[in-house]
């Protein structure tokens, strides 16, 4: 009876692949890595008359109309060879216009995609190879009809590399033959959420758990050999971030898993989410230095929380059927505040990070979202998502303004608190991971996306706990207030500044000097002010981003020197003065300042059960 039924799958399978539209039919040149383009050929089935064709605008996981039409170059269309006339929509600056001639079945659309150089603030539309190894996003690659829904076009791609090269994607391959990879047909919406990284030096680690029968792998590429190298313990580590995902959501819903990470110091470093893989991008020897298990945990957890929050379950908003619709970013303190907390949950239920490297983790997000922050009394966290304020706020200014990150962060105390109420009404019965296992289980069919609304949200919270939650949640989330820790306190610990550094080494060796709850500066290692935060002492004082300080009481300037003054200003009498250079007006700022430095802390309270330690970062099973 299996036999019949699988006999008769294929033939309807085969059928419907019989009757299906052609794919549209990619091709990609991109053996010239270090030159930073990609040429590009593409056939698209068409029929006599009007034609637009869309260069993907709104990249999913990116929440910003962002996609790299600036890059798109050398554009043009073919009917039997000879070119066809085109413009581009003068609104639309993503949509051009044609005509297609009687007689024509088939469009050539050829050109080149030109890639931009590095630059802070960069996605996946920024600098993306060198000359050792190449990051694809399709979305730069392609025109599509906009007349059809993403989802019912097919495209077949064709990938040409660099000889010698291997390649790491979750798009299944057709065939290969050397340097030319043939991938299956796919769906738009697939091919656009597949990112392949491809390189000189590669190479792919197991990640699947004993017993797991879905295969998972972390594909490395890097600017030199040394950098791929994944120390045993690290492997142990992502393999236990694989099952422990497996047990929170109690269901998986992909074909295949590819953690895709890049280790070079030419491209930006972020991650962006996929269904079946990611495309996470670090600095070259990451894996070497002493906080590879702590920043692999930051990223490849929060990213692959998104396969369930965010690709398979997503706010409605957020999921428009085309590329040029516009993401109404309303819900984003669930698409992306549920999965920070989970992946900080997961980093430390994994054994990435410790107990005592989560809380640390979250002592300085706490930090970050600033409780008594000036913009928190305007602007609430729903606003943080709009789609205008996408990029990371005002530079120099994000303590009055908030930034995009809020949702992010936020998210760690807005679903820390959720999950305590879930406890508390529940009497410990239940816990986040029943919601979890509700909201996110399921067959696996692969990669498919169910949509959600706020409702829809909160009648699942109330399905595991009955309570007040869409009154909660429009509190948390569309009233200014300061930062609610109530969530933190009830788990038995609670935030504290004191003048002991954090344990153990910065996460980012480069990042800037610190001193925000205290002075009320940023500094970065150049000396220069990235912020004063309003209201600080520092900005009371006269002190604003991009002055450059020059000296500390008289002496030059360096990160020491300023510390030594914060401690020494202790028992000092008098402020603290900086000589600064502001836009090349030399200037004297004295901060009577004398607190010292403060840096944030979790500590436990006694009075009440440590639920951080013994339920929500306990792993589950046996790992």
């Amino acid at each position: 009876m299996r036999r019949l039924a699988l006999a008769l799958f294929a033939l309807a399978a085969a059928a419907f692949a019989a009757s299906a539209p052609a794919p549209a039919i990619l091709r990609v040149d991109a053996t010239h890595p270090g030159q930073h383009y990609l040429a590009v050929d593409l056939r698209l089935a068409v029929a006599p008359g009007p034609l637009t064709l869309d260069y993907p605008k709104w990249i999913p996981g990116e929440h910003r109309p962002d996609g790299p039409i600036a890059g798109l170059a050398g554009l043009r269309f073919l009917a039997h060879g000879a070119p066809l006339a085109w413009r581009r929509d003068p609104i639309n600056a993503f949509a051009f216009h044609l005509t297609i001639p009687a007689g024509v079945r088939h469009l050539d659309v050829r050109f080149d995609y030109l890639e931009p150089p590095l630059a802070p603030g960069q996605l996946t539309g920024g600098a993306a190879s060198t000359p050792n190894l190449l990051i694809l996003n399709w979305n730069q690659v392609v025109l599509y009809p906009d007349a059809v829904p993403v989802p019912e076009q097919r495209f077949q791609a064709t990938l040409t590399l660099p000889p010698g090269w291997d390649f790491g994607t979750a798009l299944p391959v057709a065939s290969r033959n050397g340097a030319e990879v043939v991938f299956a047909p796919a769906a738009l919406n697939r091919l656009v959420d597949s990112t392949l990284i491809a390189g000189a030096y590669f190479r792919a680690y197991n990640l699947t758990p004993p017993g797991e029968p879905i295969h998972h792998e972390l594909d490395l590429i890097a600017d030199a050999p040394a950098d791929l190298a994944l120390r045993p313990r690290l492997q142990r580590g992502l393999t236990n971030l694989v099952r422990q995902a497996g047990l929170l959501f109690g269901a998986r819903h992909y074909r295949d898993y590819h953690f895709l990470l890049t280790l070079s110091d030419y491209v930006p470093h972020f991650g962006v989410e996929h269904h079946e893989s990611d495309d996470a991008r670090l600095p070259a020897r990451t894996l070497l230095g002493p906080n590879a298990s702590v920043a692999l945990g930051s990223l490849l957890a929060h990213e692959y929380v998104h396969s369930w929050n965010g690709k398979f379950r997503r706010p409605a908003p957020l999921a428009p059927p085309q590329y040029q619709a516009p993401h109404r970013s309303s819900m984003l303190w669930a698409y992306e505040g549920i999965t920070n907390f989970l992946g900080f949950e997961l980093a430390a239920r994994s054994g990435l990070w410790t107990p005592a490297q989560y809380r640390r983790e979250v002592a300085a997000a706490a930090a970050a979202m600033g409780p008594d922050r000036p913009g928190r009394r305007w602007r609430s966290l729903a606003d943080t998502g709009s789609a205008l304020h996408a990029d990371n706020g005002l530079a120099g200014w994000t303590n009055f303004t908030r930034n995009a990150a809020d949702f992010h962060t936020e998210g760690v105390f807005l679903w820390l608190d959720a999950a305590m109420i879930i406890a508390r009404q529940t009497h410990g019965a239940k816990s986040f991971d029943d919601f979890c296992r509700l909201f996110y289980g399921g067959p696996n069919r692969g990669p498919q996306l169910r949509t959600y609304t706020f409702n829809q949200l909160v009648a699942a919270l109330n399905q595991v706990a009955p309570y007040h939650w869409a009154r909660f949640l429009h509190r948390r989330v569309d009233r200014p207030d300061a930062l609610p820790l109530a969530g933190l306190e009830a788990s038995g610990w609670r935030l504290v500044y004191n003048s002991r550094p954090p344990a153990g080494p910065p996460l980012r060796p480069n990042a800037p000097l610190n001193l925000l709850d205290s002075l009320g500066l940023s500094i970065s290692s150049r000396g220069v002010i990235g912020e004063a935060a309003w209201g600080s002492p520092a900005f009371r004082a006269g002190a604003a981003a991009r002055m450059r300080i020059a000296t500390v009481n008289g002496q030059p300037y360096s990160a020491a020197t300023l510390l030594a003054a914060l401690r020494s200003a202790q028992t000092a009498p008098g402020p603290i003065r900086l000589g600064v250079s502001n836009d090349g007006v030399h200037e004297s700022l004295a901060i009577p300042y004398h607190g010292g430095p403060l840096y944030p802390h979790l500590v436990r309270n006694p009075q009440l059960p440590d639920y951080l330690d013994s339920v929500l970062l306990r792993p589950r099973g046996h790992s």
